[in-house]
């Protein structure tokens, strides 16, 4: 039986999923920090730190949980070329996906297999041919849209997500990439399937529907 097709981002409390990127920001120090704030609940887990090779101890708790639950739902995953280029800079040489990853692109490229079970596909022939790819490596787990913005939101309105995760986090950004504008509201239904406060930030889960 096949999984389910989902996303699980942190979202500022005025719906932005990433800071805005300035010009009187040439390095990026500006972005970088807001983007921290961002995702600083996720930093201390003990989860994290064991799936990123920092060492021992972090915190446990329902968050950790979460995390934890995520990874391991996750057969394979499909991410838009843009979050692959900050990534293949940013990550450690063992990524932090160990599954199978397809990313939409419009370039040929051959395979990129990392340390640690992770291999990068790169697909260009549609966002729905890297779902049915990912869907076949995952098998009965299910496949997350890693991101970015853009990339969640082409699925979204396609009608191919079943579900999402938002972490929403006590941050404003006043501008940045709106996960949601742009969406076929006409098309596109939610059901709250749970919210679960957590020290730090709020995780509440939507069934997708069509309307």
């Amino acid at each position: 039986m096949a999984g389910k097709v989902f996303f699980s981002v942190s979202m500022s409390l005025d719906g932005f999923v990433a800071p805005e990127e300035r010009e009187d920001d040439p390095d990026q120090q500006r972005w970088t920090a807001q983007w921290m704030e961002l995702q600083q609940w996720l930093f201390p887990l003990r989860f994290f730190r064991e799936n990123l090779k920092f060492g021992e101890g972090g915190e446990e708790g329902r968050a950790n949980d979460i995390a934890r639950e995520t990874f391991e739902r996750t057969g394979a995953s499909v991410m838009g070329k843009r979050m692959f280029d900050l990534g293949e800079k940013a990550w450690p040489p063992e990524a932090p996906f160990h599954t199978p990853v397809f990313v939409v692109t419009h370039e040929k490229r051959d395979p990129w297999e990392r340390p640690g079970g992770t291999v990068f596909h790169f697909v260009n022939d549609g966002i729905e041919s890297a779902l049915d790819q990912a869907r076949a490596a995952a098998g009965d787990r299910d496949v997350r849209i890693a991101g970015g913005g853009t990339t969640i939101l082409e699925y979204v309105n396609a009608g191919l997500v079943d579900e999402f995760t938002v972490a929403l986090a006590p941050v404003l950004f006043g501008t940045g990439t709106s996960l949601f504008a742009g969406v076929d509201a006409d098309r596109v239904a939610l059901e709250q399937v749970r919210s679960e406060p957590t020290q730090r930030v709020t995780h509440v889960t939507y069934a997708v529907r069509t309307r």
